[in-house]
């Protein structure tokens, strides 16, 4: 059985991450950080890590957890700036990293994206590669790096073009998910695919070392194999 933690609890894909660890049967504790309440409160299995400094966090690290989450994000509108967006989305997902490696925990699964590369000439997908080169670095048994495409659905702080494409996503999903999937996943297939791999990892069913789960694994894993 395994003990989970998730950073990204309340984000547009962790919480569906966050639902999923819940309702599993392979889950005994879940540990979330939030700043805020969390909409699952009544749930046995799950344990806050609740406090509005995120620098706190690291000293709420709980022991002997076998699995870290990590759907922690932001966009550049809702931090005020890139640099702002960079100390959540690499610094801070950095320091929990590490922090997970020095408590024990033996996989860690990120939801990084598509085309992320340090050596990108654009902001974002550099941030990303560097984060994923950073926390592989890390030397986790199993490092878990989940790249989806666009996410569909809606989501704050979005620029005119991105509410279009996903729009466009959204409509021919409901038409048919082939003409989707290829380029854009729904966020709780996202999810799925980041527990499913995760645990597959604990449980000693996926090789050692880094695994990365691109659009059509993330398809496979979060619908297609997905068991409620």
């Amino acid at each position: 059985m395994t003990s989970a933690v998730l950073a990204g609890s309340t984000g547009q894909v962790g919480t569906h991450i966050l639902t999923a660890l819940l309702a599993s049967p392979s889950t005994t504790t879940v540990s979330a950080f939030t700043r805020r309440d969390l909409p699952h409160s009544s749930s046995p299995k799950l344990h806050p890590l609740q406090s509005t400094s995120t620098d706190a966090w690291l000293s709420l690290f709980p022991p002997n957890a076998h699995l870290f989450l990590s759907g922690l994000g932001t966009s550049k509108a809702a931090a005020g700036s890139f640099e702002n967006q960079y100390k959540i989305d690499h610094d801070l997902n950095l320091a929990l990293a590490t922090a997970a490696r020095a408590a024990g925990v033996s996989t860690y699964v990120l939801i990084s994206a598509a085309g992320a590369s340090s050596a990108s000439r654009f902001a974002y997908p550099k941030m990303k590669g560097e984060l994923e080169e950073a926390v592989t670095a890390l030397g986790f048994k199993h490092t878990v790096i989940v790249r989806p495409g666009m996410i569909s659905g809606a989501r704050e702080s979005a620029g005119v073009a991105e509410v279009v494409l996903r729009g466009v996503a959204n409509g021919l999903g409901r038409v048919w998910n082939g003409l989707k999937d290829p380029w854009a996943q729904d966020p709780v297939v996202i999810a799925r695919a980041a527990v499913s791999a995760g645990l597959e990892c604990v449980e000693g069913k996926h090789g050692e070392g880094v695994w990365v789960v691109g659009m059509g694994d993330i398809v496979r894993l979060g619908r297609t194999e997905w068991k409620e």
